[in-house]
């Protein structure tokens, strides 16, 4: 028998994203690409305000952390 988040249902299912600050370089793909949760200060690097994705922005947010090119953004 499959495991369904039904059948666990404390489980932790949030997804969320995180920039690893010792790789960015303030490229700011991640903000064009995702402008819902990803928005950029005067340098050019990404602020995040609430790292929680909805789950109808999970497929754009890695598709953001698959194109930045400093591999900075992380989907978790």
């Amino acid at each position: 028998m499959w495991a369904t988040s039904l059948d666990h249902p404390d489980e932790d299912l949030m997804t969320a994203i995180a920039v690893d600050w010792t790789r960015c370089d303030g490229h700011g793909l991640c903000a064009r690409l995702l402008a819902e949760k990803v928005a950029l200060d005067e340098w050019g690097f990404p602020i995040i305000d609430d790292p929680e994705v909805a789950l109808h922005l999970v497929r754009a947010a890695r598709a953001a952390a698959m194109a930045c090119p400093a591999l900075a953004l992380r989907v978790e």
